[in-house]
């Protein structure tokens, strides 16, 4: 296959790469970058394509791709360094920085309702509510990953019942 005819073929599914990019990304303008990258990709890497293979499916792989590469570049850009004694590494949201009264009134709600649980389940559930996975608290208190797994589905269940009236 000709430059010209690769690009002609290309050209002719920029349609439907962008509306896989819309369907990836849900943002208008995130699709259109990715898009944007897909075919500079696709252009830039044209002599891998094997000829007589299917252009479409080769163009939609190099989109999902960069999406996933993307993706995880941003979730390592967001990850903080913890200098706990246990150099745990946890990604911080920060839209909980300015808290509204009325949320925090509820924080302080389920707070209590968590202090009244018994430590077999309150301790496990704090630790996972601040950034623990299920395999480090199990190593910290000696437990079964299927016993801190169901004691912190047990507590969330707990939490919805007791405050299922509350709004």
């Amino acid at each position: 296959m000709t430059a010209i005819e690769f690009n002609h073929q290309l050209i002719s599914l920029e349609d439907k790469l962008a509306r896989f990019a819309l369907s990836l990304t849900s943002n208008r303008e995130d699709a259109k970058d990715l898009l944007q990258e897909t075919m500079y990709k696709a252009l830039v890497y044209r002599e891998q394509f094997v000829q007589y293979t299917n252009l479409k499916a080769w163009t939609y792989t190099i989109m999902k791709n960069t999406f996933i590469n993307n993706y995880r570049r941003n979730v390592r850009q967001n990850t903080a360094f913890d200098n706990t004694k246990d150099l745990y590494f946890l990604s911080q949201n920060s839209d909980n920085v300015n808290v509204a009264p009325d949320s925090a009134y509820s924080a302080q709600e389920i707070n209590k309702v968590i202090d009244g649980l018994s430590d077999d389940f309150k301790v496990p559930f704090k630790m996972h509510t601040e950034g623990y996975k299920y395999k480090e608290i199990a190593q910290k208190l000696d437990l079964k990953l299927g016993t801190v797994k169901s004691r912190i589905f047990f507590t969330r269940k707990k939490l919805m019942d007791t405050l299922k009236d509350y709004e």
